[in-house]
């Protein structure tokens, strides 16, 4: 695959924000009180890793398969409650928050960039990747939902 100069500087642009997600995930992870957020942010940090392995196969020529981005059925246990409004609460509830202003702003660079891609391929492995950044937010979202915070 022989990519534009456009569509190489988009896929660059989109590859340093993969690095970003990766490694904030990997920086909200050791820094969450709860083991249960703690566990949600490795699991997203692994599939930032692979969205970047993604982009960087783009980058060499490559068109990866990824399949269909399978819907998360994520159902958190509440680790705080209503009433509690202690620090690790207050702490882990901006992690959150922070994350998913990351992942809105990430999915929505997906979705400017994408129709500038002239491979239909390239498009639909775009797309499977801003599928999976929306779910990431709605999986933070649930737990933030299920533990009082939103």
């Amino acid at each position: 695959m022989i990519l534009t100069e456009q569509e190489t500087m988009l896929l660059n642009d989109l590859k340093q924000q993969e690095e970003l997600c990766r490694d904030k995930y990997a920086f909200y992870s050791s820094e969450a009180k709860d083991p249960e957020l703690k566990q949600l942010f490795e699991v997203i940090q692994k599939e930032e890793a692979e969205h970047y392995d993604t982009i960087s196969s783009l980058l060499s020529g490559d068109t990866p398969d990824v399949g269909i981005a399978a819907p998360k059925n994520y159902q958190p246990k509440a680790a705080y409650h209503a009433s509690s409004e202690n620090a690790d609460k207050k702490h882990d509830a901006l992690l959150c928050s922070d994350s998913i202003s990351s992942e809105k702003y990430v999915s929505s660079a997906y979705n400017n960039d994408l129709f500038s891609f002239a491979s239909p391929k390239v498009r639909q492995i775009l797309n499977h990747i801003q599928t999976e950044e929306q779910q990431h937010a709605e999986m933070i979202y649930r737990y933030k939902t299920a533990n009082q915070m939103a």
